[in-house]
């Protein structure tokens, strides 16, 4: 399983598992934004929850868009999933000079206090110009069972090297649906999610499970240096006074940079 995201559905037991893989998107924004390794393993763990959430998206143009705001020095990260599967995002510190190459991964829970510290995730579906749907909590298992009222978890995992390199990026939602028998398959530990998806769902108890859909997930984002340039354009005319004739234009979304002449 690479770069794609599946859906698993066990009829006995009315059960719903995504599996998603994204560890070359997570990847290309990792090199793109200069990340550490600890700010990388963030980065693809958020990646994937992002896609695994978006898996319902259903509208041509519609985004999921994940946000966290942290007291940690990680600062938070803002992430994005389309309907077409594409993901970007950043988060806000890039390097943790006093984390990068000490950490362990998975991080420990004494770690990822001192790093991420208190949390505020929200999760905003849109189409242009519309917000369908906001919610927000303290995780993502929060936002599912309070925002959604659904009888869902959701597991994260990545593993990046010092340097800085992704060496996967793995997440797995499983869901009760509403007409599902008493299960304890919520409590249950899927265990290494980089392994086989048969291997997950088989220690999740859900050996009968069938494969229903498969797509694929990839980074992309919508900067272009049409869209810079119409940035530099919209300046007030005293704004634009006193810019060299040639500025960068960064998308703090992917990290691409655009050269844009300010001559109008």
């Amino acid at each position: 399983m690479r770069d794609c995201r599946q859906e698993w559905y066990d009829a006995a037991a009315k059960v719903k598992v995504t599996l998603v893989d994204a560890t070359d998107a997570s990847q290309k924004l990792v090199n793109a934004h200069l990340c550490g390794p600890v700010a990388g393993y963030y980065l693809s763990k958020a990646l994937c929850g992002a896609a695994l959430l978006g898996a319902e998206l259903s509208e041509v143009d519609e985004t999921l868009i994940v946000q966290m705001k942290c007291s940690g020095p990680i600062g938070g990260f803002n992430v994005e999933c389309t309907s077409k599967g594409t993901l970007r995002g950043y988060v806000e510190k890039k390097t943790l000079d006093d984390f990068d190459g000490l950490v362990a991964q998975p991080v420990s829970r004494a770690d990822e206090g001192k790093i991420v510290g208190e949390r505020r995730i929200q999760v905003t579906r849109t189409l242009p110009g519309r917000i369908l749907s906001q919610g927000v909590s303290s995780s993502f298992d929060g936002y599912l069972a309070g925002s959604l009222q659904r009888r869902a978890v959701m597991f994260t995992d990545a593993r990046t090297s010092d340097a800085a390199e992704v060496l996967y990026a793995r997440g797995v939602m499983v869901e009760c649906l509403p007409d599902a028998p008493a299960t304890d398959v919520l409590s249950a530990d899927p265990g290494d999610i980089a392994a086989s998806p048969r291997k997950i769902l088989s220690r999740l108890g859900l050996a009968g499970a069938e494969l229903k859909k498969t797509d694929a997930v990839s980074f992309a984002c919508r900067c272009s240096p049409e869209r810079a340039a119409a940035t530099i354009a919209a300046l007030e005319g005293k704004d634009r006074e006193g810019l060299p004739p040639v500025v960068d234009v960064t998308c703090h979304m992917c990290g691409r940079t655009y050269s844009i002449s300010t001559a109008v």
